[in-house]
């Protein structure tokens, strides 16, 4: 009784450790999404440049896209937004979901940072992207040309994450 006793700590605690030690190799900018494999959440809101148009998920749909979760008050923004421009100049189709943020502060780093926006969303209030899951911004969302999201990167996207991550299942939602 007493062995029995000493072993069921021992037991859990290495349970605990093994669970601890497993997380020590996750990557973080893998956050799951229950949204994989869904269509891209229904929304009706007005566009950044735009303000009198209202876009719908039925804008999304056509072509694939990349969608990205962006803002002015986020640094990391600032850091990928020329990576975005290139990718825009390269012929890649993105949709930016200005989050949480003020329109003129929007249309201000457009103006100054350029856009690389095919369609850009004003989410002032973040109904969209509490519906996407959002965590913060950057985040960028792969959707097929039927609205389908099929993978989500959370951080920022330079080259290297572009070139390693991103390219390939891009060209393979093209290639559909």
């Amino acid at each position: 009784m007493k062995r029995a006793i000493f072993l069921l700590p021992l037991a859990l605690f290495l349970g605990v450790a093994a669970f601890l030690y497993r997380g020590l190799f996750l990557d973080p900018a893998e956050l799951p999404s229950a949204l994989i494999g869904k269509p891209f959440p229904a929304f009706s809101l007005p566009a950044v440049q735009e303000p009198e148009r209202t876009l719908t998920v039925e804008d999304l749909k056509g072509k694939p896209a990349l969608v990205n979760v962006w803002a002015t008050w986020c640094v990391s923004c600032k850091v990928e937004h020329p990576v975005l421009n290139e990718l825009a100049g390269r012929g890649v189709n993105i949709v930016g979901v200005n989050y949480k943020d003020d329109n003129a502060s929007a249309l201000k780093w457009l103006k100054e940072f350029h856009d690389p926006y095919r369609l850009n969303i004003r989410d002032e209030q973040g109904s969209l992207g509490l519906d996407l899951g959002v965590y913060g911004a950057p985040e960028t969302f792969l959707v097929d040309r039927h609205g389908i999201i099929r993978h989500k990167f959370v951080g920022v996207i330079d080259e290297r994450v572009w070139r390693e991550q991103l390219a390939a299942r891009y060209q393979e939602l093209l290639d559909e």
